[in-house]
Order: structure tokens, then sequence, then C-alpha cells
């Protein structure tokens, strides 16, 4: 199947976009404070068409066809997304009046690697290369969170967007999620991200996500701050109530790691990165509780197994598990962490 299969008439444009893991800088995004995902070396690829008035997408991953038109709410399914994009496009004053798309990926959807942003992402470069739009890589990045977040209905920061759009992969993303300033990174010499995926599927918007946002956000107001942020003390955060202090002292402590993170990769420094990344998942997995006890076992057994680190990525409440180990070992790890679990995949 492709495009002129589906649609009777060969795509007019196309793009791609990559899925991402977040390294370090989980839950910071949304309260304005610093993140540092990589791309990684599988992508969401869109072809498009045009339509009148009418958002048609093929994906060929669900084998599905689907059809709307322009100006209905979302109804839960990947084509959200798509309208979600021709929508924001729309708000910011561009003329697009519908769009075919036809998608294909070998990103995993529901694993924690953005699979969405991907989409988005994707669909928005091929339209910005059908109608020769004049959007920066970063605007579209905007777009795509805008889309996500106020069509779709997720309250997703700008982190996932940004890494689909900006990103290199092999390269750390650092991101001020204030300001947008940021800065590729080389991973340090000799060492691979691996992705363990157990297939603890997630659905954001049915998550305990949009609930964790809202307590950030009555932690920086009872703090008086405008973000978590602008917190610099890990000491203030004891005065909040429970649970809010234990969702503060995360986000802070989360936001220093970042910035000792990015200290270690100018150094090259792999097991230092490492142990911040498991200092990372504790943090998550205690204080903001979005972990299970599946990730936490899979966390421990790939640090057995020679990981310089490993931490779950993504929002949380599923997904997958990111860990840091060296090329040398690598065969072993793999070897030993699916004789644990037989059914994981890692990529």
């Amino acid at each position: 199947m492709g495009f002129q299969e589906v649609f009777g008439a060969p795509p007019e444009a196309s793009a791609q976009a990559p899925g991402r893991v977040n390294l370090l800088g989980e839950h910071t995004d949304y309260q304005e404070g610093y993140v540092l995902p990589t791309p990684l070396p599988y992508f969401t690829r869109v072809e498009v068409g045009r339509a009148e008035g009418r958002v048609e997408a093929y994906s060929e991953t669900l084998k599905e066809l689907r059809a709307r038109p322009l100006g209905g709410g979302p109804q839960g399914d990947f084509l959200d997304y798509l309208l979600g994009v021709v929508w924001a496009l729309r708000e910011a004053g561009h003329r697009v009046e519908g769009a075919r798309f036809y998608i294909r990926s070998d990103l995993p959807m529901g694993a924690g690697l953005s699979s969405s942003a991907a989409l988005e992402v994707a669909a928005l470069k091929a339209l910005r290369a059908l109608h020769r739009l004049p959007l920066s890589d970063q605007e579209v990045a905007l777009l795509a969170r805008k889309a996500e977040a106020e069509y779709v209905g997720v309250r997703c920061g700008i982190m996932d967007q940004m890494a689909a759009s900006l990103g290199q992969v092999g390269q750390a993303l650092f991101l001020d999620t204030r300001t947008l300033a940021h800065e590729n990174l080389p991973l340090p010499p000799g060492v691979r991200v691996a992705v363990l995926d157990l297939g603890l599927g997630r659905r954001l918007s049915e998550s305990g996500y949009n609930e964790r946002r809202k307590e950030a956000e009555e932690a920086a107001r009872r703090l008086g701050v405008k973000a978590l942020r602008d917190v610099a003390d890990l000491c203030m955060v004891e005065s909040l109530p429970p649970p809010l202090d234990r969702r503060a002292r995360h986000i802070v402590g989360e936001n220093l790691r970042v910035l000792r993170g990015v200290e270690a990769l100018r150094r090259g420094d792999a097991r230092a990165f490492g142990e911040l990344m498991t200092q990372s998942h504790r943090s998550l997995s205690r204080d903001y509780e979005v972990s299970l006890p599946e990730l936490d076992a899979l966390v421990e057994e790939a640090l057995k197994a020679g990981a310089f680190g490993a931490k779950l990525t993504g929002a949380g409440f599923g997904g997958a598990v990111v860990a840091l180990v060296a090329e040398g070992l690598y065969p072993g790890f793999r070897e030993a962490l699916l004789a644990r679990f037989p059914s994981l995949r890692i990529l």
C-alpha cells in the first residue's frame, strides 16, 4: 500500500520526524525547566496531498483509513493529531483547507517514545513543504505543541515536539523550556542508548499526567514563584503539605540533575551521567509516583546487567525504560535482560 493506492493520486510532499527518549528532565518542561532528550533512529514518515474541507489519513501501522470534516472536535483516535495540526496552522493564519495523509512508522506507539509528537512534527513539516509555509523548525515545534495541548487535550510541555523537530540522532538536546534556548551535545564516546520496552501501554489523557501537572502548579503557587524552575533551594519544598512537597522535590531536583548531566556530557563522563539517570528514576518512582513495579524492576535489572544508569522515559504510568550502556558490554547486557524478561523488546 501507498499514498497512490489509497487516495488515487501521488503525494505532493513528504517529511519525517524521529521519536525520542528523555535522558534527564522528566516532568520539568511544564514548569519551565530544563530537559535533555535524545532523538532515536526510528521515524514516523508522512506523505501529504491536498483536500478540501476535510482531513483524511491512512495509518500503515493500524491499517485504518479515517476521515473527518474540518471544524469537528477530537474523537480519541490517531486522526485527532492530524486534525490538530491543520487546526493549529489555520489558527496561526495559514490557509490550509484540508489534507490527505499517508503515515508509516517504525516507532513503537504507547512506549513513552513520543510517537504523537513525531507524527505532529512530520505532518507539519510535510504541510510546510506542500504550502511553502515560512515556518522555522522551532515554529513547527510550537504549532505541534499547540495542536496536542489545545486540540487533542493532552496538556503536554514543549520538550517532545522540540526534540522531534530540532534534535539530532546521536546527540542530546539540552533545552531551556522557558527561553527555548537549545544546544545539541554529543553523547559520551563508546556508549549506546538502549530502549527497553515491556509493552506497558498507556494513554496520557486518561492517566495521572494532568493530575501531576495540577499538583506542580499548586506547589509553585504556594511557594510564590511563577514556576518550580525558580526554586533554587531544595529546602524550600519542605514547607509544602504532602504530596505537594514530594512533587516539588522531584521537579526542583530534576532541574539540578539536568544541569549536572550537561556538565557530565561536556566531560564525556558516562558513569556520572548514568548515576544521574538512576537518581532521576528513583525520584520519579518515590516522589513523583509515576512509575510502575514492572518499570522499577526493569531499571534494577538493567543496572545489574551493567548499565551506567537507567530510568523510565516519558510521562510514566507505563511506557519504556532507557539505559546507558557501554558498547562493549551491550551483547551481554541484552542477553541478561532477555533471559529475565523474555517478552522484552530492546531498541
